[in-house]
């Protein structure tokens, strides 16, 4: 099946050399030589652009690539609007060297060529911005308590715009190595007068059953002389259910010989019985079901005033907010007598395959069979207010500056799980299919035979908050140059603490609850098994579940901390807009300045307890930057960049605290480090792009980033009474002589990435009608990159978390004034996510290939009716660990979703 997508990828490749032999004129359009000049750091100078049709739209964003001065890739209105998307990371993975990764069937954060969601910063109107939320699968983190933006916050028709500046120049904003992803909502001005659109849409998921969710968005603009005013909204409901296979992880066992039956070889016997453990096997292997109702809802604002040429004031204001409540269901050789680790209780092995050092199939007697019902409900509320203005003091001197202030507030309040036990069980893995299977006996859905094991309760906050100023002057020298100057400040405060609490109701003695407190699970899973009912059983047991209310009685250890960052900048640009020796020249250079104050409140373990900290740390530094695009002819231009920027390290990297996470196996311990110093990069990359006046495309670039102080993890397996964590956060059974991974980051040595864009567009108007109104949008990105992971007492070269060595976008259309319709596929090569734990080097997911679909038709001027389908091929997201062995962690499915609806102008 992965071979299909290399075979993608050269299919692609083809391609692209084909439409490069197709006739292409090379002549630019002379009206678009005459627009405005675009920076690479300031894509607001762009005049307004209304768009009515997806080609009309490719065209523009087009226009603007061509006219900046850095390497700049945009989506304009229709592009994101009629692209079959849920949220802007749907629509930004169109763009060369955006991937992104997805949970509850939408795409959640991206990736930038080959750096991770760390290390791209996100502006709204022109400020920076952070929102988080959390996943529902235990296997992707969680809660997101980090820099990565989460762009499943809100729905791609709040915005007209998304600019993604891949090149680096003195007046932006320092911060983000891997790029900047700016996204601009719509403005009165946009339009000529009066504008209302309504759309309404009907969603269903492939997975569920029964259930048709809404997506309603409306705008209404208009203006009056000088002022103008807009207003727009979006509310939409979906339904997902991811399900499939799952495991807590893999580790190396060790048997008991009494735990060995005669079905197991003398061979395999030995080395499973072995002093020291070599063999590795799946840990609690899983069949999960995550459902999840999820609403969004987005509203935007916008005020204008422009009394003649000189003043110019604007006050955005945008508000988000976005709902999921999951049921997520779980079956896991996880009971007492579990298979979490060595074996050693009643579990009898009747008989294994062992392939290398991994155990690939096996079969048991004697199980302890674990199921779970977990019930969450979480929020996030995000707003942002924005006055920006502009004067045109003298003829040569403009005046501009914005003040703005956001705030991102994340909630879980209810996070309740309830565990059934059913003990004695046969069982049997095979994880040699793609998708591995359990094999189980009788009983799973006869309620008698479960009986209640553990509650688990938990809460959760996280707070973001920006506070943004900043001043510039543009000074004109003559009628090709300028200077360019500015002081920014800026206030970041991110906050969050955990409660949670365990309680085991089969120690000393098991629980006994009523049969009616059990359901089977209600949603498509790989198998039926019996589950305890969440709210029912937690009001006949009678636990606490408001633990936040309970004060520190139920604090987490090491979640409580709080980061703040307090910036002052200043930079000087030169920029020029000339012709040499006959080419257009379009050029800027510059250094900025920056100082930051860190600050980091949180508690560190004394060995005895959690004591209070605060930390403070102060660092500074110069960041140069020039870029310069010349017009090498009428359809060619040459760009080159080479600049100095730096990202921030990760907030729970800074974080003064140690955050501990048990299991019945072990565990890990993660503590943070405020003295880390940031990610500083030198990079250089050049391009060309060839333009066919108004139907075609062709650039291919290259790129290179050399990081220094990288930060990387070091890890290491110790026994828990060497961490220095009290003995009484441990599970019951468990003493000092565990094992655990724990983890702190350090700065690395460094890093090197380096990769190659080729992206290309192209109408078909040189083909007979009706081919002529196909066309076709393609790119393909090549990035490869390491870095050192200390595993395990041994530096171990890793690829770049995150990094996608192939990634690839194909859209073909086809559009005519009354109807069109779309076919996407986007391709993401394997990559890694983390640097693995228990002996295995590497953890990530395998490659995928996603293919959407997006159609509509005109049924009157101002009527469209639109259907759309995502995610086609039903493609499984794949989780392993060890880069050698690639064990499989995950594989579940999201199924296909689609959306029937229809958008009316008034």
């Amino acid at each position: 099946m992965r071979k299909t997508h290399k075979f993608y990828l050269l299919t692609t490749t083809a391609a692209a050399v084909c439409l490069l032999n197709a006739p292409m004129a090379l002549a630019a359009d002379t009206a678009a030589d005459a627009a405005p000049v675009a920076t690479a750091g300031d894509d607001n100078q762009l005049e307004a652009i209304v768009v009515t049709g997806f080609r009309d739209s490719l065209m523009h964003a087009r226009d603007i690539k061509r006219k900046a001065v850095g390497a700049v890739d945009v989506i304009v209105s229709e592009d994101i609007a009629a692209f079959p998307d849920l949220n802007l990371a749907e629509s930004l993975q169109r763009i060369p060297g955006v991937t992104i990764s997805r949970d509850s069937g939408e795409g959640r954060q991206i990736t930038l060529r080959g750096l991770g969601p760390d290390f791209t910063r996100t502006q709204l109107n022109g400020m920076e911005v952070l929102g988080n939320t959390a996943s529902g699968m235990d296997n992707r983190g969680g809660v997101s308590r980090s820099r990565a933006f989460d762009f499943s916050l809100f729905a791609s028709e709040l915005f007209d715009r998304v600019t993604v500046q891949k090149s680096y120049a003195a007046e932006q904003d320092e911060g983000g190595i891997g790029g900047t992803v700016q996204l601009s909502t719509a403005k009165p001005f946009d339009y000529k007068g009066f504008k209302a659109v309504l759309s309404a849409k009907a969603q269903q998921n492939s997975n569920v059953s029964g259930k048709t969710s809404p997506r309603v968005v409306g705008l209404i603009s208009n203006r009056w002389g000088d002022f103008g005013a807009l207003a727009s909204i979006a509310y939409s409901e979906s339904d997902s259910n991811e399900f499939g296979y799952r495991s807590f992880n893999w580790g190396p066992i060790r048997a008991n010989p009494g735990n060995i039956g005669s079905g197991v070889s003398a061979a395999d016997a030995a080395r499973l019985t072995a002093a020291t453990a070599t063999i590795y096997a799946p840990q609690a292997d899983t069949y999960s079901t995550w459902y999840d109702h999820r609403k969004r809802l987005g509203a935007t604002v916008s005020l204008q005033y422009e009394p003649g040429d000189k003043l110019k004031l604007a006050f955005d204001g945008l508000y988000s907010q976005l709902e999921n409540s999951r049921q997520n269901f779980a079956l896991a050789t996880s009971g007492v007598n579990s298979l979490t680790g060595n074996i050693t209780g009643t579990q009898v092995m009747q008989s294994a395959v062992i392939q290398g050092n991994t155990l690939i199939a096996s079969s048991y007697t004697g199980v302890d069979l674990r199921s779970e019902f977990n019930r969450e409900e979480d929020k996030t509320k995000f707003y942002q207010l924005g006055l920006s203005g502009s004067y045109q003091a003298t003829e040569k001197l403009l005046l501009s500056g914005l003040v703005g202030y956001s705030k991102s507030d994340y909630h879980l309040p209810v996070l309740d799980k309830v565990f059934l036990e059913s003990k004695n069980h046969a069982f049997s893995f095979d994880d040699r299919p793609e998708m591995p299977v359990n094999t189980y006996d009788a009983g799973l859905t006869d309620p008698s035979k479960w009986d209640l094991m553990r509650m688990d309760t938990q809460e959760n906050r996280i707070s973001s908050e920006y506070k943004n100023a900043k001043f510039d002057l543009d000074y004109a020298l003559n009628a090709i140059s300028s200077v360019k100057g500015g002081v920014s400040y800026k206030k970041f405060v991110n906050s969050g603490a955990q409660w949670s609490d365990k309680e085991f109701k089969n120690v000393p003695a098991n629980t006994i609850i009523s049969n009616d407190l059990k359901l089977v699970v209600p949603y498509k899973s790989l198998g039926a098994y019996i589950v305890g009912n969440v709210d029912p059983v937690y009001a006949a047991i009678g636990q606490v579940r408001d633990l936040e209310a309970q004060g520190a009685k139920f604090a987490t250890p090491g979640t409580n901390y709080t980061v703040t960052e307090e910036t002052k900048a200043a930079y000087l640009q030169y920029e020029l807009n000339t012709e040499i020796l006959g080419k257009g020249v379009r050029a800027n250079a510059g250094v900025r300045y920056y100082s930051t104050e860190l600050t980091s409140d949180g508690t560190l373990n004394t060995g005895t307890s959690l004591q209070p900290v605060s930390i403070q740390h102060k660092y500074s530094g110069w960041l140069p930057a020039f870029n310069v695009a010349v017009d090498v002819n009428e359809g060619m231009v040459a760009r080159f960049s080479a600049n100095r920027d730096i990202s921030r390290p990760a907030l729970g990297d800074l974080a003064a605290a140690g955050s501990l996470t048990t299991a019945p196996f072990g565990g890990t311990i993660s503590t943070g480090n405020p003295n880390l110093t940031p990610f500083t990069s030198d990079s250089v990359e050049g391009s060309l792009e060839f333009y066919d006046g108004k139907v075609g495309s062709f650039t291919i670039g290259v790129f290179y980033k050399k990081l220094k102080s990288f930060i990387t993890a070091q890890t290491s397996i110790m026994p828990y009474s060497q961490t220095g964590f009290p003995l009484s956060f441990l599970l019951p059974g468990q003493d000092g002589t565990i094992p655990y991974n724990v983890s702190h980051p350090v700065n690395g040595p460094g890093a090197d990435i380096q990769g190659l864009e080729i992206a290309f567009q192209r109408d078909f108007t040189f083909l007979p009608a009706p081919f002529d109104h196909l066309g076709v949008v393609a790119n393909g990105t090549y990035a490869d990159g390491s870095s050192p992971v200390i595993i395990s007492g041994n530096s171990v070269n890793l690829p770049l978390f995150q990094l996608s060595k192939y990634t690839a976008n194909a859209t073909i259309y086809y559009e005519t004034d009354r109807w069109g319709m779309r076919l996407s596929s986007a391709y993401r090569d394997k990559y890694l996510d983390g640097a693995g734990g228990n002996g295995n080097i590497g953890s990530g997911y395998k490659a995928t290939n996603n293919i959407d679909f997006a159609a509509h038709y005109n049924v009157l001027p101002k009527l469209k009716l639109t259907l759309e389908g995502l995610n086609l091929s039903n493609e499984h997201s794949i989780q392993y660990t060890d880069v050698n062995a690639k064990r499989t962690t995950v594989n579940v499915s999201s199924g296909r979703t689609i959306l029937v609806g229809a958008t009316y102008e008034f």
